[in-house]
């Protein structure tokens, strides 16, 4: 049984009302809208490829900015748009982790 896409990557977009730290802070929405505009450009959005999604808080925030990337469940921390395109370069078409952007283990909220 295959699924509906190859691959997800979700986006942390959460804003903390409260002041504290989180991935909103960080430009993650810009690195979501970079995301979705380069995966599209390159050919790999839809069914049986790619797909870029929104999320809530990811529970990861120590590392904000965060995405993950899902059935793979490796997770990324990045800084600029040069890192979200060799996020979808790298993973997103070649299926090869991006180790230097890979968020450790141990980070958490």
């Amino acid at each position: 049984m295959s699924s509906y896409f190859q691959r997800h990557i979700f986006f942390c977009l959460n804003q903390r009302p409260s002041g504290e730290d989180c991935c909103a802070n960080h430009g993650a929405q810009e690195a979501f809208e970079h995301c979705k505009a380069t995966v599209k450009k390159a050919g790999l959005a839809g069914p049986g490829q790619v797909r870029v999604n929104k999320a809530g808080c990811l529970d990861r925030c120590a590392g904000g900015p965060v995405a993950v990337v899902y059935p793979d469940a490796v997770w990324y921390t990045f800084v600029d748009k040069t890192d979200i395109e060799e996020i979808v370069e790298s993973h997103l078409r070649n299926g090869q982790v991006v180790e230097r952007l890979r968020l450790a283990d141990d980070v958490g909220r």
